[in-house]
């Protein structure tokens, strides 16, 4: 069984990328289009562009978005990974329809949570971002789909400090809670990261540094890095945990999962747990809790 097969039995991406019907929803992606080595159809995955075009493919072909963009240098991340979650969360949630709410922390300009999360389950978002630029291009996206419009609302978290304090308001109820937290504590780290990644996509050494995925500061590293963000975010969680039923977030290294399992425990937590998740040659883990 291939890294690919190992999604959840419910996601669309499993197996192999369809080029020909990709091309057929999108031609566009066809300049991009190659065969490999083996003599299968391929892309360069190091290359912005084609990942931004692949996507595009992916949202019309699978989901109906028949209008996305987004701005040069944000966050162009890998759908099928972004539908794992989703689909993930959908058996915590063990509900479909309209009745669900979710809270994506971090929504950025490219909105793939909600998109995915609306059209496969009917649930309804609030994206929040500390960016307003990224909100503005999110919100051009929802309004531009038909199938998201009414499902989809945006709010500004107006203090960098807060993950949950200001954003969720008194009468705010959510089934569930997501999040992609930035990985890194510096742009140094960041680019260190992105070498690496280039490096295992093109098999040599990159001479400079392309972020393919994109991403700015916000999206990518913050102060402390992904353990500081995520206690930050378990003690406030204590606050909403009568306005939350779930709380989730992904976690991308292991090593942090003792430090944030302890904190849980300090915050009292009634239960909790941890789903691996595997993408090609990408292992993440989303932590789920409850109070």
């Amino acid at each position: 069984m291939s890294k690919i097969d190992q999604l959840h039995n419910r996601n669309k991406h499993r197996g192999m990328y369809d080029f020909e019907s990709l091309i057929a929803s999108y031609p566009e992606l066809g300049r991009y289009v190659t065969q490999n080595k083996y003599g299968n159809l391929s892309v360069d995955f190091s290359d912005p562009r084609v990942v931004k075009a692949l996507n595009k493919a992916l949202l019309i072909h699978f989901y109906g978005i028949e209008s996305w963009d987004i701005p040069n240098g944000s966050l162009c991340p890998p759908i099928p990974g972004r539908a794992d979650y989703i689909h993930h969360i959908a058996d915590i949630v063990e509900e479909r329809g309209e009745g669900v709410r979710c809270l994506d922390i971090g929504v950025g300009a490219n909105c793939i949570y909600p998109i995915v999360g609306s059209v496969e389950y009917g649930w309804s978002f609030v994206g929040s971002d500390i960016n307003s630029l990224s909100l503005e291009n999110a919100q051009k996206i929802v309004d531009s789909n038909d199938c998201i419009r009414d499902r989809v609302e945006l709010r500004l978290q107006p203090n960098r400090e807060s993950i949950f304090a200001g954003l969720i308001r008194a009468d705010d109820r959510f089934d569930i809670t997501i999040c992609n937290p930035p990985f890194h504590d510096s742009a140094q780290s960041a680019e260190r990261g992105s070498l690496r990644k280039l490096r295992n996509l093109r098999g040599q050494k990159p001479k400079g540094v392309t972020l393919n995925f994109g991403g700015n500061s916000n999206e990518l590293w913050c102060e402390g890095g992904e353990i500081e963000f995520l206690t930050k975010m378990i003690r406030e969680s204590r606050d909403y945990a009568k306005q939350c039923k779930w709380f989730t977030t992904l976690v991308s290294k292991e090593d942090n999962l003792n430090r944030l399992r302890h904190e849980l425990d300090r915050q009292g937590v009634a239960d909790h747990k941890v789903i691996e998740m595997t993408h090609g040659n990408k292992t993440t883990r989303i932590l789920v809790w409850r109070f």
